[in-house]
């Protein structure tokens, strides 16, 4: 630390590689490789965190990394060696391990050659680098939520992630992608004293000033109060109301599953009966529009993908009707298509090591409160956990409601009710839309996490399975 009277957040912008750093690391990586071809992936990465349970901060923790992927490529065989020792000895003997290890594996017969520099142009960089905020900042955020309920006498236990970083990606055939990105999340669960009712509140963003501790601590105090007591209702299909958090837990696995290839091969929802896939038929409701965009976060949307090209915007359903499906470049070239530049072809990364991880659900105008008063009985949902895949043939899941299920009864929520487990499709319940409020920005529960941005609006559908009950709070 170069300022012995001023210490600084672990977390200044300069401990995250510039472009000019990362791309003179990389050279020196690509130079002291003996491979034939070779490919280096650079993470920086920085990570703060503060978790806080029975009302008070219990742990607070801060790392940095910088790892560097060695990918050596000997004719159709590739192997890969990982260090964070950037000294030119530690990457030689990265780059020689993944040599060592390429010529013994066995060859790829879908390797597609790397890209060049010259494939395409690069979108406009994005010029910051966010710092995360300090223990203490953290600290009076999460205090906002355990004074809260405190003060009401419930118990409160949550998490504050922060993470800012940058990505890079270059080739021995001249490609170089940058790209820096940041992602702050914080949860709540608040519960009775008694353990019956439990509320759950979440609020994502770019930076650290878009968390809104207030109203975490204020929606997940208010859940647990309302879902106290809970009575047990019958299993069955209901008219339900699922708030943004649970209509981005299960929506977002239609975007997991728009695989071209498993479609083409007969393997997916997306085949289409007689061969070939349903790009151009109607899956959904006519409101429904999925797209991928980086350009709905500046910050987390990652600017190229696996293999180093520029993301793009993807419109995946519109008006109901499938208009894209995720193509790699192998299967692509196949089928002689473009490919599909969404970044979640090789996995989600939300600008750590590249990838995209933007999805958005457009929204409608119909406000939470005006769906329960058109409700004569119904269902209210805050969340699911637990959820696994059934039959990927429908993109059927299971999983349970968690942290406030609500019964409707003649336009007003009157009780909260034991939780259920729930077997249901999306493309089965959006087929059953009643109503969409606007599109909020989601993340934090099952299988979305800190890393990206999902935008889902709340909807209301004529009928959701509930197969049977659960005990659990």
């Amino acid at each position: 630390m170069s300022d012995h009277t001023a210490p600084r957040s672990l977390f200044a912008p300069a401990d995250i590689l510039s472009r000019a750093e990362a791309q003179d690391l990389a050279g020196r990586a690509l130079k002291l490789s003996p491979a034939e071809e070779t490919r280096v992936t650079i993470n920086s990465t920085a990570r703060a965190d503060t978790r806080f349970a029975v009302n008070q901060v219990t742990t607070s923790g801060e790392n940095r990394d910088v790892t560097v992927t060695i990918t050596a490529f000997v004719g159709n065989r590739a192997a890969s060696a990982v260090t964070n020792r950037l000294d030119d000895a530690s990457l030689a003997a990265a780059a020689k391990q993944a040599h060592e290890i390429a010529k013994l594996v066995p060859p790829n017969p879908e390797r597609m050659p790397e890209l060049g520099a010259s494939d395409y142009q690069y979108p406009p960089m994005r010029s910051r680098v966010i710092a995360l905020p300090s223990p203490t900042e953290r600290a009076l955020a999460a205090k906002k939520v355990t004074e809260r309920a405190r003060a009401a006498g419930l118990v409160a236990t949550g998490f504050i992630e922060c993470r800012a970083g940058a990505s890079a990606l270059a080739n021995s055939k001249g490609l170089f992608a940058y790209d820096s990105s940041s992602v702050v999340t914080m949860t709540a669960t608040v519960r009775t004293t008694d353990g019956t009712g439990s509320g759950w509140a979440c609020s994502d963003g770019d930076v650290f000033a878009d968390i809104d501790a207030e109203r975490v601590g204020a929606t997940a105090a208010e859940k647990a109060l309302a879902s106290r007591n809970p009575v047990a209702v019958e299993p069955g299909r209901y008219v339900t109301i699922l708030e943004p958090t649970a209509v981005g837990n299960l929506v977002q696995q239609i975007a997991g599953a728009m695989q071209a290839r498993a479609a083409d091969e007969g393997r997916s929802f997306f085949s289409k009966p007689g061969g070939g896939n349903k790009i151009g038929m109607k899956v959904v409701d006519e409101r429904v529009t999925l797209v991928s965009d980086p350009a709905d976060s500046a910050s987390t949307g990652g600017g190229y993908d696996q293999d180093g090209a520029p993301i793009e915007k993807v419109v995946w359903i519109e008006n109901g009707v499938v208009k894209t499906l995720n193509y790699d470049r192998f299967w692509a070239q196949k089928q002689g298509v473009k490919p599909t530049r969404s970044g979640s072809g090789g996995g989600f990364g939300g600008g750590f090591g590249g990838g995209n991880r933007t999805l958005r659900m457009l929204g409608g105008t119909t406000s939470v409160p005006d769906m329960i008063k058109s409700t004569e009985r119904g269902l209210l949902v805050t969340r699911f956990w637990y959820i696994r895949p059934v039959d990927q043939r429908t993109i059927l899941y299971t999983g349970l409601t968690r942290d406030g299920t609500f019964l409707i009864e003649n336009g007003k929520v009157t009780r909260s009710v034991k939780n259920f487990r729930f077997n249901e499709s999306p493309i089965f319940f959006l087929n059953n839309l009643e109503a969409l409020g606007p599109a909020l920005r989601v993340n934090a529960s099952e299988a979305l996490g800190a890393g990206g941005a999902t935008y889902m609006p709340p909807i209301k559908v004529r009928e959701f399975t509930m197969s049977s009950l659960s005990e659990a709070v």
